[in-house]
């Protein structure tokens, strides 16, 4: 491997350029190659990968600052958008009392939203209603089966089914 770095022949890396097998300290332009070079296995101050010792660490302790005890964490309270298909029996069934019956149904970190009704066929139609809810507090699954298609409500509904579940 031979290249001519100027008119100055160089060494770099234990490779001879230009046939030169000897070399001096002078022959290393960069300084990392003259320290390498120098003579010395002085390698305890060449930390390269940075360790820290253990005082190092402790002092570092000592010197952050300690949280203040008085310092609360922030509650989150992790809501979800729930998008509901409330199915009818029949084309009979008085869908204004539906979304009534529905809408009827109380709890703690419920909040009923928008509805409309969607045609499925045959002149039935379903009522696609959007609710929010605390997640700690309302639980979809006991809300569909204990009040929904539960006495008084599934008189007017058949079934109930979970379109969309989104977390806020």
């Amino acid at each position: 491997m031979r290249a001519i770095l100027s008119r100055k022949t160089e060494f770099v890396f234990g490779v001879s350029l230009q046939g030169k097998n000897s070399y001096s300290d002078n022959d290393f332009p960069c300084l990392l190659c003259q320290d390498a070079h120098a003579g010395g296995d002085n390698d305890d101050d060449l930390d390269l990968f940075s360790d820290e010792t253990e005082e190092e660490r402790r002092q570092q302790k000592r010197e952050r600052p300690q949280r203040s005890p008085t310092r609360r964490k922030r509650v989150r309270c992790e809501k979800s958008s729930v998008l509901l298909d409330v199915k009818p029996w029949d084309d009979e069934t008085d869908m204004e009392k539906l979304e009534e019956a529905v809408r009827s149904v109380q709890a703690e970190g419920l909040l009923w939203g928008a509805s409309k009704l969607v045609p499925v066929g045959y002149g039935i139609k379903k009522l696609q209603i959007m609710m929010t809810i605390i997640d700690d507090l309302v639980s979809v699954d006991s809300l569909i089966e204990d009040h929904l298609t539960a006495e008084p409500c599934n008189e007017y509904i058949q079934s109930c089914d979970i379109v969309a579940f989104n977390k806020i």
